[in-house]
Formats: structure tokens, C-alpha cells, sequence
């Protein structure tokens, strides 16, 4: 029977950020300032998979009941940003240097950006489908791509920044080892 090791430490922060990214999509912000991207990256970066994807996915489901969920084209194209930003933060654990975490954060952005405005020039009755309604669409939202920009790399540093007092104040992580398919804990409970 394999088993597989369950760091307590990592649910923990994840459960901790997913209520980070939820209040602060709830409580009153500038419009696009907010830490879903920043945490898709974070979590792309320093988390399992199990937990990179559940923990934006999660903290962004949870928040749009409260919000509201919007047009399915639009939303496929706002979650595919943040599924690719878990995907530009997996790449930081080959190269966990600052210059990149911010390099990708701002790649992340932009992306957002490009993809969410094309989203809704598309698929909303908003702008004609025509080169000037394109261009106007991306004009109008170059000040929530503003915020997006300071919103990621605010929320940037403050996951990697809480991530790493986390660890400083751990010294050696709580694990437990559970079964795939039943979830049992076994004889090793708490390991150090």
C-alpha cells in the first residue's frame, strides 16, 4: 500500500490563503486590485499540485457566490488567466529567484489583462466588433490594468512574504502520512 506524505503545514496555508483571497475579493478594494493571481502564482510555486489548483479555484468560487458569477465566456477567460499563472509560478520552482517571482507576476498581469479585455470585447454587446471597438475596449481598461499591476504585486509579496515567516517560525514541519484511498492515518502519526 503506498502512502503519501501530507505536510500539515502546507494544508495550513493554504486554508489560511484561501481565506485571504476571499476577503479580500469581499471587502470594498479598487477595482482589479485583488489576490487571486498573485495566490495562483504563489501557489504554482510553493505548494503540491493537489493544492495549486484547489487553492485559487476555491478562494474564486467561494467569493463569486457573494459577488456573483458573470457571462461563462468572460469567466472561462478570467479563471484560464489564473490557471496559467499557477502554471508561470510552477516554473519559479526551477528558479526561486526574486527577479522572477516579480518577472511572472507582471507576465501574469498582463496576460490577465490581454485575455479578460479580448474576452469581453467578444462576448459582450459592450464595444462593436470592429478595430475601433476593440481599441476602445482595451483603452477603457487600462486603469483596472493599473490596479491589476499594483494588486499582483502587492499580493505577490504578501504570500511569499508570509509563506517564508511561516517557515522561519516552523522549524520542523507536522506531517502526517494518510493512504491514498482510504485517507487512514498510520502507525507514524506525527512525524519530526
Amino acid at each position: 500500500m503506498k502512502l503519501e506524505r501530507v505536510n500539515l503545514i502546507e494544508i495550513g496555508v493554504a486554508l489560511l490563503f484561501i481565506a485571504v483571497g476571499i476577503l479580500f475579493r469581499l471587502v470594498p478594494h479598487p477595482a482589479n486590485f485583488a489576490p487571486i493571481a498573485a495566490l495562483a502564482l504563489f501557489s504554482g510555486a510553493r505548494l503540491p499540485k493537489y493544492l495549486a489548483f484547489a487553492v485559487p479555484l476555491v478562494a474564486m468560487l467561494v467569493s463569486d457566490i457573494f459577488l456573483g458569477f458573470y457571462e461563462w465566456p468572460i469567466a472561462l477567460a478570467v479563471y484560464g488567466s489564473f490557471f496559467f499563472c499557477i502554471f508561470l509560478g510552477s516554473l519559479l520552482k526551477k528558479k526561486p529567484k526574486w527577479t522572477f517571482t516579480v518577472g511572472y507576476s507582471l507576465i501574469g498581469s498582463l496576460v490577465f489583462f490581454i485575455t479578460t479585455n479580448l474576452a469581453v470585447w467578444i462576448f459582450s454587446h459592450w464595444y462593436p466588433k470592429t478595430l475601433v471597438g476593440l481599441g476602445r475596449c482595451f483603452f477603457l481598461a487600462l486603469p483596472f490594468f493599473k490596479n491589476t499591476l499594483l494588486g499582483d504585486l502587492f499580493f505577490v509579496g504578501l504570500f511569499f512574504g508570509l509563506y517564508e515567516l511561516i517557515n522561519s517560525l516552523v522549524k520542523t514541519p507536522l506531517s502526517l502520512r494518510v493512504t491514498k484511498r482510504t485517507g487512514a492515518i498510520s502507525d507514524n502519526e506525527v512525524l519530526r
